[in-house]
């Protein structure tokens, strides 16, 4: 894995469009925790047991005063498919060009950052993100199926 932030780091500001084309940015989360989480794939099997995971959670963790961001490659067409598949009940960040996966330190190094820069994948990474934009926990290999749980316990 690529050099990625780590608990006490500022949480480095991004604007992407998110699945309803809207224009998303860390300020909008401002004054209350994030849930961003990195994840390679729309429709894949460990991406939609980890998306369908925190979605099952989300009531959850927003009731624990905090919002839910999946962030991936795929523009906004595919994530709006993916969102309309599983129900899910947050928006995800269209990342074309890994920009915020760079930021963020999630789109690798070294050869298999360029293998993932060409096929256009990040690494699987959750960051929370506190109501003043500091990163208070990070998750680096999530258990898929039960990502909604680990996030709880962190939160």
């Amino acid at each position: 894995m690529g050099t990625h932030l780590k608990p006490g780091d500022p949480a480095p500001d991004f604007a992407a469009p998110a699945t309803d084309g809207s224009i998303l940015r860390l300020a909008d989360f401002r004054g209350r925790k994030l849930v961003m989480y990195f994840y390679p794939m729309d429709s894949t099997p460990g991406c939609t047991k980890q998306a369908c995971s925190l979605r099952d959670a989300n009531a959850e963790i927003s009731a624990r005063g905090a919002a839910i961001l999946g962030v991936s490659a795929q523009g906004t067409e595919s994530h709006q498919r993916f969102t309309e598949k599983f129900s899910l009940n947050f928006p995800l960040l269209a990342d074309t060009d890994l920009t915020v996966a760079k930021a963020y330190g999630v789109a690798g190094s070294g050869l298999g950052g360029l293998l993932r820069s060409v096929v256009r994948v990040s690494e699987r990474v959750t960051f929370i993100i506190d109501e003043k934009g500091r990163i208070t926990h990070v998750i680096d290999d999530p258990d898929c199926p039960d990502h909604g749980t680990e996030v709880l316990e962190a939160l």
